[in-house]
């Protein structure tokens, strides 16, 4: 297996149109701090519903923002207006249901996977060929002794039991979840698994293998961390043996 090589690149305004099929593209962009009359216009109906629930304001412009730019990446890579784009659901791998899949671009038609991230203060677009999935977790306090039981496997445990302690433990933690979480969402289920069964190989820096144990899809996914700015940690997931980079582009909005 090749291991996806990370780079990062600089872009501003638009996106470039039409990457390389290869690998995975990663957009990332800061959260809004205010809902924005422009982004608001690009939500669909039922983000505007949820979006009304928020019980946060900043919840609430982290959402627009995040939607809206999701679209405007989007738009500079097919080459269409972010208002065209229409996102939505693949039916669930597991079960079927179309209410709970991965994400996708139902209009205009594309043969693309797409996997949509956002934490405090950070959103995050990954676009591939293939089934592709992205995470990002801000690093902030967790009480990592007390989930570990229903989160780490035996060995990850283990690894975390050892010197680590504070910020340096809670990175740790949070670079498990991420791939973890990654990978499950590039299968297309996203946490509904029992994450103590999914291995993340915290110890290994960079490129691992994980296995989701997901009956009826791929096993094997490559996961790779990727160098975000020091308030986060990320992840993104691929087939085992995609070829192609992982190149990580910061998006800078309008």
């Amino acid at each position: 297996m090749t291991a996806p090589q990370t780079s990062t690149e600089s872009a501003s305004g638009s996106p470039g149109v039409r990457d390389a099929p290869d690998g995975a593209t990663v957009w990332w962009w800061r959260g809004a701090t205010t809902v924005l009359a422009a982004d608001l216009a690009l939500l669909d109906d039922s983000e505007r519903q949820r979006l009304g629930r928020m019980r946060t304001a900043a919840g609430a412009a982290e959402f627009a923002g995040n939607r809206a730019s999701v679209r405007r990446v989007l738009a500079g890579l097919l080459d269409t207006a972010p208002e065209r784009i229409r996102l939505g659901r693949r039916p669930c791998p597991g079960c079927g249901d179309g209410e709970h899949g991965p994400p996708t671009v139902l209009d205009p038609k594309v043969a693309c996977w797409i996997s949509i991230s956002h934490t405090s203060g950070c959103g995050m677009l990954a676009v591939a060929a293939v089934p592709v999935g992205v995470d990002v977790e801000r690093v902030r306090d967790i009480r990592v002794r007390d989930l570990a039981p229903t989160v780490l496997t035996p060995s990850e445990a283990r690894w975390l039991d050892g010197p680590l302690a504070g910020d340096a433990l809670r990175r740790a933690f949070l670079r498990c979840w991420t791939r973890k979480e990654a990978a499950l969402k590039a299968v297309g289920v996203g946490v509904t698994v029992p994450l103590d069964l999914v291995e993340t190989h915290p110890a290994i820096a960079g490129t691992v293998t994980v296995a989701a144990g997901v009956p009826g899809t791929p096993d094997a996914w490559s996961v790779t961390d990727l160098p975000v700015p020091p308030a986060w940690t990320a992840s993104v997931a691929l087939p085992a043996g995609t070829a192609g980079p992982v190149r990580l582009r910061p998006y800078a909005g309008n």
